[in-house]
């Protein structure tokens, strides 16, 4: 794990944008605060998962390094404090002090809170970051977890996700009916739709339920982490892309009112290394998918396949009633999914004559 514990004190602010080097300045003269501050932060990741617990670990780190060891938090993998869904109450009711999970584990509390995460067909990781720190999505955001005692900060993203592995080929949409598939959020309410048997879990339990059969399907992130969970050896089917979760944001959710303690330097230091945990977590799925995927495309026992359009096309209807059915019972959601919406439309043309054309034109090219 050391490599991938890249960041020093030196190398955290050395990355600073100007901005942030500001406003760290700022704090700094107007907080002639010593106290020392020590909190815990309980996540919903196996300990030490790459990508995902490594990055709680490392914005731990990353704190009590920029703080000097002013603010030190002690991190606790899913279950070891509290259970792997619940880091948000636990957060609320200021068990914890802080938690490092997924917006949409919250659906039931806040119908809103899948956006924050994920929404199908929505946001790829590059138009999720610039939605939330230039298009208003961070203050919608702030404003669904208002009435939780709770202030979020975006601290990565696994980028497009796969669909996840199978016991069966899917080669028709009458294919899904019947089947238990572990997968959260709005994308679990999709398959549903139709007709799959959506099943709620935590990582850690997956590669059990897969290998015994308790259940038929599961999503769970992507290459990088799939392999690490050993899901290559449950299922043979591997599916893409994860049309349900096409840029997973993950989160840091701290405590209002712990908030509120820490004088102004040491609130600039954690919003500056949520900040640098976004880069470096989003950065490392980039390149650890890609890796993975090579060794699991050179596994003759797994059959790599994209979902027939057929099936996506339908599934995209499914996803059109289940939001309709969303924005039309939830007035935030309704405002949060026009400012998403309107961005998305003007991102895709953007993005046709960009990232997409370009891609296209790389893979074709026969130059080198």
């Amino acid at each position: 794990m050391k490599r991938r514990e890249f960041v020093t004190g030196a190398a955290l602010l050395a990355g600073l944008s100007a901005c942030a080097q500001e406003e760290l300045e700022q704090a700094n003269s107007s907080s002639g605060s010593t106290e020392k501050f020590e909190w815990n932060m309980a996540t919903s990741w196996p300990p030490h998962l790459p990508g995902l617990g490594v990055g709680a670990d490392n914005l731990a780190k990353n704190i009590e390094i920029a703080s000097k060891g002013r603010l030190k938090i002690k991190v606790y993998a899913g279950g070891e404090l509290v259970p792997p869904l619940e880091v948000f109450d636990a957060v609320s009711q200021g068990t914890v002090h802080m938690g490092h999970d997924s917006s949409y584990y919250h659906r039931g509390k806040i119908p809103s809170a899948p956006y924050f995460t994920t929404v199908p067909f929505g946001l790829n990781v590059n138009e999720m970051n610039a939605w939330l720190y230039f298009g208003g999505g961070w203050e919608l955001w702030q404003k669904a977890y208002m009435p939780f005692n709770i202030l979020p900060f975006p601290v990565g993203n696994t980028g497009v996700q796969m669909l996840g592995w199978f016991n069966k080929e899917i080669n028709h949409i009458n294919d899904i009916n019947g089947l238990k598939i572990r997968m959260p959020g709005l994308g679990g309410e999709i398959m549903q739709r139709a007709g799959a048997v959506q099943v709620t879990m935590a990582g850690s339990e997956i590669f059990t339920s897969l290998q015994t059969g308790a259940i038929d399907a599961a999503e769970w992130v992507g290459p990088y982490n799939d392999v690490s969970l050993g899901l290559h050896k449950a299922a043979k089917y591997y599916y893409y892309p994860g049309f349900h979760e096409p840029g997973p944001n993950i989160e840091c959710i701290i405590n209002k009112d712990a908030w509120e303690t820490l004088p102004p330097d040491l609130q600039a230091i954690v919003k500056i290394a949520c900040q640098s945990s976004n880069l470096q977590m989003t950065s490392e799925y980039m390149w650890g998918n890609a890796v993975a995927l090579e060794q699991l495309k050179a596994d003759q026992n797994i059959k790599l396949n994209q979902i027939p359009q057929a099936v996506f096309d339908q599934l995209r209807e499914h996803a059109r009633a289940a939001i309709n059915d969303l924005i039309n019972d939830d007035a935030l959601s309704k405002k949060i999914q026009d400012s998403m919406s309107s961005f998305i439309n003007i991102s895709s043309s953007n993005q046709e004559i960009t990232e997409l054309a370009y891609l296209k034109m790389r893979i074709n090219s026969s130059a080198l």
